[in-house]
């Protein structure tokens, strides 16, 4: 009969062998990993084809009503590529909140499906899963977002040539607020994983992210009171707005200041996130 003593006669490398020392992943091959699994669930791509669908639906209609009895070659250049812009970047209001749901389902349906436990397996400091959730969210995002605000701009261009206004595309008066549009989208998707990440819960996630974006805005502009029109430029989605040339509210900004407060809100979501994720089991 053996007897318990007798397994300490194991090698010792055999005995630890088994015993976990921490992620064998390296940074890259967190992202890798991230970026699998963003691809491989049907609501990412579902999402990207709603943004580019919405931005290249929103271009054209807002480039069909847009009637200037043929006077815009009148316009100074800047005012003509304004109104092209305008035109091609109108769908990113309906845009943000795809990216705001597809944020919060990137990290809540592992939560809901309990993939989250193989995860923080695999990445037991749990914070390098978090960022690179972020890292892959934020490309993926632009990129779609750079696709759609390009390739709305193509399709407002020959419309409103009707009108009289042309513009280049690689005029820094049209690429700048392109591309800031698609930073926006990539920014507001990270800000959601933030908020998906705290609450947990695909509703929850959902609501608040769509609360603080579309209905805070709308709450405060029906409050009759000084302060509540002050506040709505330092709201994500107006400031969002203000990164390629919308303004929202008595007070107009720069774009970079824009970029500031979109990114305030952005780090107060993931810095809470990190925490918690950190503190809770899983």
């Amino acid at each position: 009969m053996t007897s318990l003593s007798s397994f300490g006669s194991v090698p010792g490398s055999a005995r630890t062998s088994f015993v976990p020392t921490g992620s064998g992943l390296s940074a890259a091959g967190i992202i890798r990993s991230e970026w699998i699994k963003l691809k491989s669930v049907r609501s990412t791509a579902w999402s990207f084809v709603l943004i580019v669908l919405a931005s290249f639906g929103m271009a054209t209609i807002m480039s069909l009503s847009l009637n200037l009895d043929g006077g815009g070659a009148a316009l100074s250049p800047a005012d003509q590529a304004g109104y092209l812009v305008l035109a091609s970047t109108f769908g990113v209001f309906f845009g943000q909140l795809i990216a705001a749901v597809l944020g919060v389902l990137v990290i809540s349906g592992e939560y809901s499906t309990g993939m989250v436990k193989s995860t923080l397996t695999a990445v037991p400091r749990r914070l390098g899963a978090l960022w690179a959730k972020a890292v892959v969210l934020f490309v993926a995002t632009f990129l779609v977002g750079a696709v759609a605000g390009i390739g709305s701009f193509f399709i407002a261009t020959p419309i409103l040539a009707g009108e009289g206004l042309h513009a280049s595309l690689v005029d820094t008066n049209v690429i700048l607020p392109l591309l800031g549009s698609a930073l926006y989208l990539a920014l507001v998707a990270v800000f959601a994983l933030g908020l998906g990440t705290i609450l947990r819960s695909s509703a929850g996630g959902i609501a608040a992210a769509l609360g603080l974006i579309l209905l805070l805005p709308i709450v405060l502009q029906m409050i009759p009171a000084e302060w509540a029109g002050d506040l709505l430029p330092y709201l994500i989605s107006n400031a969002g707005m203000g990164m390629f040339g919308l303004t929202m509210g008595s007070v107009a900004l720069e774009w970079w200041q824009n970029l500031l407060i979109v990114l305030g809100w952005l780090t107060v979501s993931l810095v809470a996130a990190a925490v918690l994720l950190k503190r809770r089991d899983a």
